[in-house]
């Protein structure tokens, strides 16, 4: 886009303060997110849970100079335009923009596979058109009017994915965007809960095909070939699929690796070299090959373009590194749109400077010129402390670039050099096309070596925070408990990026976990629920706020306070026992309770109780007698109070099973990290943590052999044997040998044979295709975490706790 605000407002019927002549060219509707200043205005976007006008300080603070907003703010410097509905602003604009744009489009829906079939359909298209898609999985009802702005006059093919979560919102997004080309993929389950029945979920997706000339459909599901040929008979339908019956199919034995796979396309026959051949990258492979067809893209090209598929692995690392940097490894892809969406990310990481290391951008249909030019302005705004440019195409462009710039013809001259070996103390961000091989920077940079890896994709977390938000009332607080190191998850990381997604609270076990989290910037209010009377200085230090949950503690905290020569009502947190015979107040200290905190200077900023068995339907119960007396006791001690702290009961499993009793907040602990003993909640959760390693050594054992410590397995057969290297100082339990635990290699269980060791375990895998460096999943999907953990014979917290820190954390985002 490129409007000045006097026409963005005649488009959308706003009203403009300030300078109507100033050029906007992006507009960005998240202060977190901001990579660039430049023509860009900030939209304060109002939902039922949040207000972007809240924001708007901060973003004028990182040089916004023109605001987006329903309500004027007091500040004659700000260009303003004055919109009543944020939400529709920015769709009625981004629909004259796209209406207006003579450009061919695909709209991509469906439940599963959007966004690979539309980076995928970017790989194979944009060096035959110039073309624009949605930026990572923008397809709401604000990234698609988002990502629909991006299209210049240039473009000559935009692939749009689109995405509803209720009924009727389709309507709205079709009226926005109209593509020449519909491509509905697999229908399943995502978001299926909204709606009544599979039935309506299909119709409602449909819907953006209203106006489409073509439509590709995936027919292996009956109802969607029924529906699709009720509402659109007199459209050109294709159809693909695993079926027979479909227009497109494969006809070849997809087991057969030694044979390339061929597919029937109406009457022609096309083979292509597909190496993965799971069934929803062969249906995704299918509704490729027709849109490249309906391109006239010929049979050659396509099968090259297909060949070169590069996979899709949009995830962003963020790794623990020497010297006390922290890496942000982004090497998995490199274009223009990848590295603004990476410098959104690093905005996030709180170091005070940062170092880019970034490659020549490959594959582009740019002048050279002309796209080094854009990437050294959008470089430049970021005010690296070091630029490190590997390549000689981009290197040729040195000059364009402002900060201290160093430049390298290939990673190993890069490596040779030396000079990372003075960086410490940063964020480095590593952004290069694979060619280039930046993943061994990565090897020398990071802290720890191990093969044994917990990655933790933060959001799945921020997902599963979410999902659980939704169950709740708008106004409910939520806090985060992240004591125990966030259950083994790493305590700052996680803390962090609660943090800047404006969590309500943290809770931690004891004071000097606060502390750690103070020292390292968290400024969200933290709860210590267990504040040692030897710590109570340093929770005053470090503006903690303490659990109180006896007359003792309050006494003594309270002494520590006035030693301390606090003048301010400092907040404190009320805990009532209510069955669970734990910590807390029971209803005949309350009066004495009251009395003394009328003479304290302090605050009850809440009160609380814990439910003990609120993920067991068998004590519904109990538990439910547990909230009668959180009810009547936090109700006679407000009133004694005079005023009304806030109230809380609910953990991850009473959010999912007694939200009616949610009260003014709920703490969240295994639910965000995807974990529920409510089935119907778990199919709505991502699993947030992988702990994987790999295969060190295959060897054969021969018959009646003997494997590992106290020779506790001996082979039966012949058989193969993997070693991997994890064992019990990485928090593997013993008891899980010798047949009782699995791993996962290939998709496929390997049982664990012989004794555990210290760092090491055998797998049998005489049933598995196994080779050397191959991955091994100790718990993620398969098995999953609640499965490894019966193998454990304990509960998914202690196996999350139990791992140790010498087993590298990776922080991954999608």
């Amino acid at each position: 886009m490129n409007y000045t605000i006097k026409e963005i407002a005649d488009i959308t019927n706003s009203e403009i303060i300030g300078n109507g002549e100033i050029k906007i060219k992006n507009i960005a509707f998240d202060s977190r997110t901001i990579y660039s200043t430049k023509h860009t205005a900030f939209l304060a976007i109002n939902t039922k849970k949040n207000s972007g006008q809240k924001y708007i300080d901060s973003v004028i603070e990182k040089g916004i100079e023109t605001i987006i907003t329903e309500n004027q703010i007091d500040n004659s410097s700000i260009n303003q335009i004055i919109t009543k509905n944020s939400v529709e602003f920015l769709q009625t604009l981004a629909k004259y923009h796209f209406e207006n744009s003579n450009i061919n489009s695909i709209g991509i829906t469906g439940s599963n596979g959007k966004t690979i079939l539309k980076e995928w359909l970017y790989q194979c298209l944009a060096n035959e058109f110039v073309t624009v898609k949605s930026p990572k999985s923008f397809n709401s009802q604000i990234g698609l009017p988002l990502s629909l702005l991006q299209i210049e006059k240039k473009h000559e093919l935009g692939i749009f994915e689109v995405g509803i979560s209720k009924p009727e919102e389709m309507k709205n997004q079709e009226n926005i965007f109209h593509p020449n080309i519909g491509l509905l993929t697999h229908i399943g389950t995502a978001h299926s809960a909204n709606f009544s029945s599979e039935e309506e979920l299909i119709y409602e997706k449909l819907k953006l095909f209203k106006n489409s000339e073509i439509i590709f459909y995936n027919a292996d599901n009956l109802l969607t070939v029924k529906i699709i040929n009720q509402l659109y008979s007199s459209k050109k339908l294709i159809s693909y699929g695993l079926e027979i019956s479909n227009d497109i199919h494969i006809i070849s034995d997809v087991n057969d690796r030694t044979q390339d796979i061929q597919i029937k396309y109406f009457d022609e026959i096309i083979t292509l070299p597909i190496f993965q051949r799971d069934e929803a990258t062969l249906t995704n492979v299918l509704a490729l090959l027709g849109i490249l067809k309906e391109l006239k893209i010929s049979n050659s090209d396509i099968k090259e373009k297909i060949d070169a598929l590069k996979a899709i692995e949009m995830r962003l690392e963020s790794i623990e590194g020497i010297r006390n940097n922290l890496i942000i490894n982004d090497s998995y892809n490199l274009d223009l749109d990848s590295l603004k969406i990476a410098f959104q990310f690093i905005g996030e990481y709180n170091k005070p400077k940062k170092s880019l290391i970034l490659t020549d951008i490959l594959d582009s249909s740019e002048n050279s010129q002309e796209l080094y030019a854009e990437v050294s302005e959008l470089v430049n705004e970021q005010k690296f402390d070091k630029v490190f440019l590997i390549g000689e195409e981009i290197s040729a462009f040195y000059e364009f670039f402002k900060s201290e710039t160093f430049t390298f013809n290939n990673t190993n001259q890069f490596i040779d050099s030396k000079i990372i070996n003075e960086i410490e103390n940063q964020v480095i961000l590593l952004k290069g096309a694979r060619k280039f091989e930046i993943e061994k920077i990565k090897e020398i940079l990071e802290l720890r070596k191990h093969d044994t890896v917990l990655e933790i994709n933060l959001n799945a977390i921020l997902h599963n925070i979410n999902f659980h938000k939704s169950l709740l009332k708008p106004e409910t607080k939520m806090m985060a408990m992240v004591k125990a190191n966030a259950y083994g998850l790493g305590s700052y990381e996680i803390s962090e990026f609660l943090q800047l997604h404006h969590i309500d609270y943290l809770g931690v076990a004891f004071a000097d976990e606060g502390v750690e989290l103070r020292k390292k910037g968290i400024t969200t209010p933290i709860i210590v629920m267990n504040p040692e009377q030897h710590s109570y200085d340093a929770v005053i230090e470090y503006n903690l706020e303490p659990e109180i949950y006896s007359l003792r503690v309050l006494e003594l905290f309270n002494e520590q306070l006035i030693k301390s020569g606090n003048q301010q009502k400092y907040p404190i947190h009320i805990k009532l026992e209510t069955g669970m015979h734990r910590l807390g107040f029971k209803d005949f200290e309350l009066d004495e309770l009251n009395e003394k905190l009328n003479t304290m200077n302090v605050k009850v900023q809440s009160i609380f109780s814990h439910l003990s068995s609120s993920d067991v339907p068998e004590e519904k119960e109990f538990t439910l007698s547990q909230i009668k007396t959180f009810e009547k006791n936090s109700n006679y001690l407000i009133n004694q109070l005079g005023y009304k702290p806030l109230r809380h009961i609910l953990n991850s499993a009473g959010i999912s099973n007694y939200s009616d009793y949610q009260y003014d907040m709920v703490r969240i602990g295994i639910g965000m990290i995807g974990e529920s003993s409510n089935k119907k909640i778990k199919k709505q959760l991502q699993d947030s943590v992988s702990f994987k390693t790999v295969v060190s050594q295959i060897s054969e054992v021969k018959y009646g052999e003997s494997v590992g410590y106290s020779r506790k397995f001996k082979a039966e057969h012949d058989i193969k044997i993997a070693t991997i290297p994890v064992g019990y100082a990485d928090g593997i339990p013993r008891m899980v040998g010798n047949n009782v635990g699995n791993v996962g290699i290939n998709k496929k269980l390997c049982p664990i044979v012989g004794n555990v060791c210290m760092d090491m375990m055998m797998i049998n895998v005489d049933n598995a295709n196994v080779k050397e460096g191959d991955s091994v999943v100790i718990f993620n999907s398969h098995p999953t975490l609640e499965e490894f953990s019966k193998y454990c014979n304990t509960i998914t917290y202690e196996v999350l706790t139990s791992i140790s820190p010498r087993v590298k954390r990776i922080y991954i985002k999608n």
